[in-house]
């Protein structure tokens, strides 16, 4: 039976997680973003509020919320800050969910606790300089030597490949292209050959900490083992089938965040002794993002509600995440527009929305990505 959320119970949720955005996060949204910050104290706080183990279940320390919940609190959180929105995301969605989904019961108790609370964050390592979409031609390999595997290569493109205190990662455990030829581990931050690189200085999401991950003759038990041998690379497929309904909320904040910027914009500036909405080239405009606006929850929604009837969301995952991120760039485009030149200032957020809103449209599969896995699911329909 599937956890159904009543109105007023996702209601508290969106409040609770409005008032943190609100009180922890606005204040200081800039100055994380132009130095660069991940502000690790704040997902301490985050993890005190539930909302670092959000869909974990209360026996694991977690919040046990479902995905319409999840959505709301991501929601909420990128609409006043992308960056943070992201983080929390990549630690719920990637690391935390991956063992939650896949790991065995001695691994669940050992990391989700500690997860879940914000005590440790997680990243999640599949993507390489040489094969970011080609999974499959990973160069990362682990060796098995005896009771151990022994790991080489390296991960790009890591969010909290610095600060992440355990990571879930995909190495090539047999040959190139070989869907049984991928297993996953985990890595705790401290075992030796496993380092990570630089801080990347990032257009955008500048406050959620990316980074490479490194590994030198790693040597990790074969307890570290995410189910069996070659088994990583469709844990990583059904992840990231739930993962993309995360960056779509994400992208749902974000352009909310824009939409919301310009609209008071518009009410409020004026021009030949009328506000700028009345003109029907801002207010058109309006309308429009408004509309995709509420398009793209719909989208989200639905594919949230299958997740938490525990059915596959491959297909609505994908379009959520196509038509949400694209959103977004288009959303938070016009918001500089209407703005005019105060659109290109940092004296309003709406610069930031659209620095932000891009990695939506490439973080976890890229829109062509997007394109080629609905398109394989709606051929079934026809075969």
């Amino acid at each position: 039976m599937f956890q159904v959320s009543s109105d007023e119970q996702l209601m508290l949720v969106k409040e609770s997680a409005r008032n943190f955005a609100v009180n922890y996060i606005k204040p200081y949204v800039m100055e994380w973003d132009q130095a660069q910050t991940f502000p690790i104290d704040v997902f301490k706080k985050l993890g005190e509020h539930g909302f670092m183990g959000i869909v974990v279940p209360e026996h694991y320390g977690g919040s046990g919320l479902n995905y319409q919940e999840y959505i709301t609190i991501l929601d909420e959180i990128s609409k006043v800050c992308g960056s943070i929105g992201l983080s929390v995301a990549a630690h719920n969605s990637l690391c935390t969910n991956h063992i939650l989904s896949f790991a065995n019961e001695e691994q669940k108790q050992r990391y989700l606790p500690k997860l879940a609370s914000g005590e440790w964050i997680g990243a999640w390592g599949l993507t390489e300089p040489g094969s970011g979409s080609d999974a499959g031609g990973m160069n990362t390999t682990a060796v098995v030597d005896g009771d151990y595997f022994v790991l080489n290569g390296d991960k790009t493109f890591i969010t909290h490949a610095i600060s992440g205190d355990v990571a879930v990662v995909m190495a090539r455990t047999g040959e190139k292209g070989d869907k049984k030829g991928i297993s996953a581990f985990i890595i705790e931050k401290g075992t030796p050959g496993f380092t990570a690189g630089a801080k990347m200085d990032k257009l955008g999401m500048r406050a959620s900490e990316t980074g490479s991950l490194f590994f030198d003759n790693c040597r990790i038990h074969k307890d570290q083992l995410i189910g069996e041998i070659g088994d990583g690379f469709v844990q990583a497929l059904k992840l990231l089938d739930g993962g993309r309904i995360s960056i779509a909320a994400l992208s749902l904040g974000i352009a909310r965040g824009a939409y919301e910027c310009a609209l008071k914009y518009a009410n409020e500036r004026e021009q030949f002794n009328s506000k700028i909405f009345d003109f029907q080239a801002v207010g058109f405009t309006l309308a429009d993002m408004a509309t995709k606006i509420e398009a793209s929850e719909l989208l989200i929604r639905k594919a949230g509600l299958l997740k938490d009837q525990g059915k596959k969301v491959t297909r609505e995952g994908a379009m959520a995440k196509l038509f949400a991120s694209e959103t977004a760039v288009e959303v938070s485009n016009e918001g500089v527009q209407i703005l005019g030149g105060y659109g290109f200032t940092k004296d309003f957020p709406a610069e930031k929305y659209f620095r932000d809103a891009k990695l939506c449209t490439i973080g976890e599969g890229t829109s062509s990505i997007q394109r080629m896995v609905i398109a394989r699911e709606i051929k079934k329909d026809v075969e």
